[in-house]
């Protein structure tokens, strides 16, 4: 292991071997899953171990993958990739912005990143909750504002009502002027 390359996996740094071409659907799905949590860096070429193994020929031109990821995500993600020389093999760190939303797959796929009981990161699909309590995060979404199953108007204080009614109104009235 080199002291360029982190010493081990975290939520915001994965490694992926590509000494046997890692799938274009796995470094999407690898990319998209650090973009939903915190950001970070993907070293690709890197094997779990942090040991450098190299590119495959196929992602040795790393434009190319500038335009799959970009070509790949909905809404496109922007990453910068570097390439790197390490003990004598080609590898390239991929750096991942943190989403200001949601991030899927161009085939509908939202992940995140999280740890394990042992520490170790892991990919896991984001549930509704979890899509919900991220847009919150961001203030994209008022879970307060979110309809209660069963309600009926004579659930709430008529005072309350009023005054609500009375707010409105008066921004109705300073937009017309």
């Amino acid at each position: 292991m080199t002291s360029l390359i982190p010493p081990r996996e975290t939520i915001t740094v994965e490694f992926k071997s590509d000494h046997k071409k890692l799938g274009d659907r796995d470094l999407i799905e690898a990319i998209t899953c650090l973009a939903n949590t915190d950001g970070g860096e993907l070293w690709l070429g890197v094997e779990d171990n942090g040991t450098p193994t190299g590119l495959h020929p196929d992602h040795r031109v790393l434009t190319g993958l500038v335009g799959l990821i970009a070509a790949r995500t909905s809404p496109s993600l922007a990453i910068q990739i570097e390439p790197l020389t390490i003990e004598g093999v080609e590898v390239a760190r991929i750096q991942v912005p943190q989403a200001k939303g949601e991030v899927a797959t161009s085939n509908g796929v939202y992940l995140r990143r999280r740890l394990k009981p042992d520490g170790t990161p892991e990919c896991v699909p984001m549930l509704p909750h979890d899509r919900t309590s991220r847009a919150s995060t961001f203030g994209l979404a008022d879970i307060s504002a979110q309809p209660v199953a069963g309600s009926t108007l004579q659930d709430f204080d008529p005072l309350e009502r009023d005054r609500l009614r009375s707010h409105s109104m008066g921004k109705l009235n300073e937009q017309k002027l």
